[in-house]
């Protein structure tokens, strides 16, 4: 599903990231954790095709997403990936439908489809009563359940969340947590998460751990009969494996 071979990323003279393999299959939930200033935002925003890797190659479904034009990975992004943000990032002007409805639009869906599909998830999430309201009018937990319908308005294969219970209290955070693995069971999709919440990362299926720049650990919970890392010639392909489950590059181990 998402394979990482040799990421490394620097800003300036400060090297974030420092040769980052990493493999993740379809369905799994997967954490990501480490002190702060170690590289896990950058890392996803690297997977998540926002930011580039200064070396390396990240594929997605078999697709090098590392070398092509801004206009296609555009696209890709539209239509493959999701994102939830610590803070919604609700447009304050637009209702909770109208924000859901955002990535559809752009990627050209019908404005009818497109609003049947945002207030069929908005019910899904125990919002249907609240589509018309605008974000100032939630409260914090319905405001991060509306940008999880936003992220789920394309049926991306992958939802990729940084912090995304850091601003709740307890009990919104844990209707958030258990709301993401509801998600997996349903729909399929893939979830990585970066997040500081020792109780969200002991629920994944994996936790990695991060820290200066490198992979330290990657505790697999729960053995998967999906994809396994490969690579030829510097070259990584996802193929079927019994444990479904990658390690970190040896130069992590």
């Amino acid at each position: 599903m998402i394979t990482l071979h040799n990421i490394t990323k620097s800003f300036g003279t400060l090297q974030v990231l420092k040769g980052i393999d990493l493999h993740i299959d379809k369905g799994e939930v997967v954490s990501i954790v480490g002190p702060s200033g170690a590289g896990k935002t950058t890392l996803l925003q690297i997977m998540g095709t926002l930011d580039t890797p200064d070396t390396g190659t990240v594929y997605i479904d078999g697709i090098d997403v590392t070398h092509q034009k801004d206009k296609d990975i555009a696209r890709f992004r539209n239509q493959h990936l999701g994102f939830v943000f610590q803070f919604h990032q609700l447009l304050p002007e637009f209702t909770a439908l109208e924000n859901v409805c955002i990535p559809a639009l752009i990627g050209g869906k019908s404005k009818k489809q497109t609003e049947e599909r945002a207030k069929q998830l908005l019910n899904e999430l125990g919002l249907a009563d609240r589509a018309q309201h605008k974000p100032a009018e939630l409260s914090g937990g319905e405001k991060q359940r509306v940008a999880v319908a936003r992220a789920l308005i394309n049926n991306p294969s992958i939802i990729l969340a940084d912090e995304p219970s850091g601003s709740l209290d307890s009990k919104n955070k844990a209707e958030l947590h258990q709301l993401f693995f509801d998600l997996r069971d349903k729909f399929g999709q893939t979830f990585v998460i970066v997040t500081h919440d020792e109780g969200l990362s002991k629920l994944t299926d994996r936790t990695i751990h991060i820290k200066d720049g490198l992979i330290h650990d990657d505790n697999g919970k729960q053995p998967t009969d999906d994809g396994q890392q490969s690579t030829d010639n510097g070259q990584q392909t996802e193929n079927n494996a019994e444990t479904g489950q990658e390690e970190s590059a040896e130069s992590h181990t």
